[in-house]
């Protein structure tokens, strides 16, 4: 079975058609969906250290890959009701953050440029 971004819509729409969720997926509700399972993905992190963060134990791991899982199927859910490609959105706006965050001003800063 194909794993890409498309397919992932498809059976996104198919799922919800055949629930008849249609009705509920405006963008509007699926981008206010999208922002309440990026703070569950938040949530997970939010009293760990930056270390702990970066080892995770397997149960926490499995939260966080269901976690990003949902905010991928609202994302790809709300693209979809746009008429975005996700991937295409994805590569323009690393472009715009090249030119915005070149390599010789930004290595090393974490904010906008001109904070640095």
């Amino acid at each position: 079975m194909s794993r890409d971004l498309e397919t992932l819509a498809r059976k996104i729409a198919a799922f919800a058609a055949a629930r008849q969720w249609e009705r509920f997926h405006s963008p509007k509700n699926l981008a206010m969906a999208l922002s309440v399972e990026a703070a569950e993905v938040l949530e997970l992190f939010q009293w760990l250290t930056q270390a702990e963060s970066r080892n995770l134990t397997e149960a926490q791991r499995e939260r966080v890959r269901e976690e990003v899982g949902d905010v991928l199927i609202y994302l790809v859910r709300l693209a979809d009701q746009c008429g975005i490609d996700p991937l295409d959105a994805a590569f323009r706006k690393l472009e715009k953050n090249a030119e915005k965050y070149p390599v010789e001003t930004s290595k090393g800063h974490a904010g906008k440029p001109s904070q640095h």
